[in-house]
């Protein structure tokens, strides 16, 4: 297991896809609590490549608790967030409160399309868990011509705490068997983004995908680092006794040897495709 799990692959096993989906729902409040936002600059460019502005009428799919659902509608975008969870609903609902932004619990896969179309679909951090057999063809039928898809991946990178990411993965070697012997952040620039171009160009629904990347630092304490760690889906997959001797282990090596807090570095990426 990485230290964290990559959130750009799509799961092959549909059923292991599905409950690791739904596990975030457990626990809403940490999720919203610990879970970091996007850079600024990410909405000025959903602004200038997906037309995602004030007035844009914005579907967005896989709300969770609204890390970019609260910085759309404020700058004025109509928002329908859809979230299967409905503990992740219903924060998203009280972060929102106040706003224009409508929350809609349902599965994006299964929920009925509204007959006026969007001028964008937005999903942060969520695309990869819609069913790959539907969700390009769902996305496109929800936009008017012309109207954009904007997906956002986010990934952790080399950088940061650099020797810690190292040792750490002594910790998931010994508790999480699974883990390849040696795993490393990769590099930013060996993050690629074919697998998303080209699914977008196989459904040929969309236009050309344009991209866009940026990196952020955060440090954390280490019980910031442990609360993150366990909104991860394949943490929060791990029998009880495995999760506990793992997140021990972290706390012990970052208390230990790194003074109390870690840096992690983050490769956010942001890709805009619009409907022929």
């Amino acid at each position: 297991m990485s230290p964290e799990p990559l959130q750009r692959d799509d799961t092959p096993d549909e059923s292991r896809r599905r409950r690791l989906s739904r596990i975030f729902d457990e626990d809403a409040e940490l999720y919203d609590r610990a879970r970091p936002g996007y850079p600024p600059r990410l909405y000025d460019d959903l602004a200038r490549l997906a037309g995602v502005r004030e007035g844009s009428r914005v579907l967005e799919v896989g709300c969770g608790t609204g890390q970019a659902t609260v910085p759309m509608a404020g700058r004025g975008c109509l928002v329908t967030a859809v979230e299967a969870g409905a503990r992740m609903a219903q924060v998203a609902r009280r972060n929102l409160a106040g706003t224009t932004a409508e929350v809609v619990t349902a599965e994006f896969e299964s929920w009925p399309l509204p007959p006026e179309p969007f001028d964008a679909v937005v999903s942060a951090t969520a695309f990869h868990w819609i069913d790959p057999a539907v969700r390009m063809a769902r996305a496109a039928k929800a936009l008017r011509p012309g109207g954009a898809l904007a997906v956002v991946r986010s990934q952790h990178v080399e950088g940061g705490s650099r020797e810690f990411f190292v040792e750490v993965q002594r910790c998931y070697e010994r508790f999480d068997p699974s883990t390849p012997p040696g795993l490393r952040p990769p590099a930013a620039d060996d993050v690629d983004n074919a697998d998303h171009a080209g699914e977008v160009a196989r459904s040929g629904l969309f236009g050309p995908t344009v991209f866009r990347r940026y990196e952020q630092e955060l440090t954390y304490t280490a019980a910031a680092y442990l609360d993150l760690l366990r909104t991860y889906s394949g943490h929060r997959a791990l029998s009880d006794e495995a999760r506990s001797g793992l997140l021990g282990c972290v706390a012990d090596l970052i208390d230990g040897r790194y003074g109390g807090s870690v840096t992690k570095r983050y490769l956010i990426e942001l890709a805009v495709s619009h409907k022929r």
